[in-house]
């Protein structure tokens, strides 16, 4: 019979292996990228199916060869309308890359909005901390500014749309698109009110779009009538249970939304929510857990 000193010695022994497990674990899921498909019923009756390609969260380095690989191939996709929810970058010299990988899109209808990442640098923070991390305005290290200029210069270059707190209107696949977006609501950059209003009825569809998904611009966005809103910042949890749940969302909404296409109400109205899993993360926090760094093709089908 062990004694009661090498039972808790094995017990140690086998919890420190289980927890390097998932660790590596979780180091490697971080580069296991996948394409997600999801339908989603906003068109009229007997409408042809608009694809629209929603990424997010790219949090590009300029050694992520792999990720700037998985970007290229997302082009095979066939988008008609390519959306980008922000954080593309985590530091000025991935601007090329980023836009080298986004060259087969170029001339392709498209839009985007910033996050935090896309002003600053991520910074460093206790690892442990991002578990229970989820509301901004927290004390942080030293801020380290981002050419947010030239990134929107370049964007610009491949005929897509600056959302931040403004409009556009695109033609997709012979339809006409309105788009509407705001400043990341995270770092309270969003000025819903400088694009709010009913739905044009010259417009097949209207799309909201936003960082992240705080529930005072959802709120906004569904009451206006809007019956899609997309939006990434989650990461979709990035640590997430087995079942693929989130612990956190880094926002208010719930964990159970953190990812994924969901109907979202308010006040009586409801339309449709997708929050992106988002392809990237901090370089201080390069894991994920049960949540595999994805983009989305997004099907949009007539609605019943």
């Amino acid at each position: 019979m062990p004694t009661p000193a090498r039972a808790i010695a094995a017990a140690l022994g086998g919890t420190t292996a289980f927890g390097a497990c998932m660790i590596g674990g979780a180091l490697v899921e971080a580069h296991a990228f996948v394409t997600h498909h999801v339908d989603v019923p906003v068109l009229a009756p007997g409408a042809a199916p608009i694809r629209v390609l929603h990424v997010s969260d790219i949090h590009l380095m300029a050694r992520q060869g792999d990720k700037m690989a998985f970007l290229r191939r997302l082009a095979d996709e066939e988008p008609d309308l390519v959306i980008s929810t922000g954080d593309h970058i985590s530091q000025g010299q991935a601007i090329v890359p980023l836009m080298e990988s986004l060259m087969p899109f170029k001339g392709l209808p498209g839009a985007f909005v910033f996050g935090s990442n896309d002003y600053e640098a991520p910074r460093w923070r206790n690892p442990a901390a991002y578990l229970w991390r989820s509301t901004a305005g927290e004390a942080e290290p030293a801020r380290v500014a981002l050419p947010t200029g030239h990134l929107r210069e370049r964007l610009l270059d491949l005929g897509w749309a600056d959302l931040n707190d403004a409009t556009a209107r695109v033609q997709v696949a012979g339809r006409t698109v309105d788009l509407r977006g705001t400043g990341d609501p995270h770092i309270r950059l969003d000025h819903y009110e400088q694009v709010a209003g009913p739905p044009s009825p010259d417009a097949e569809l209207t799309i909201g779009v936003t960082h992240a998904p705080y529930r005072r611009v959802l709120d906004a966005m569904i009451d206006d009538g809007l019956p899609l809103v997309v939006a990434g910042h989650t990461h979709g949890g990035q640590i997430c249970l087995p079942n693929g749940r989130a612990i956190i969302t880094n926002c208010d909404i719930d964990p159970g939304r953190a990812r994924g296409l969901h109907r979202w109400e308010h006040d009586g109205n409801e339309g449709w929510l997708h929050v992106s899993n988002g392809m990237g993360s901090s370089p201080f926090a390069p894991y994920r857990l049960f949540c595999r760094p994805s983009a989305t093709l997004l099907r949009l089908v007539p609605a019943e």
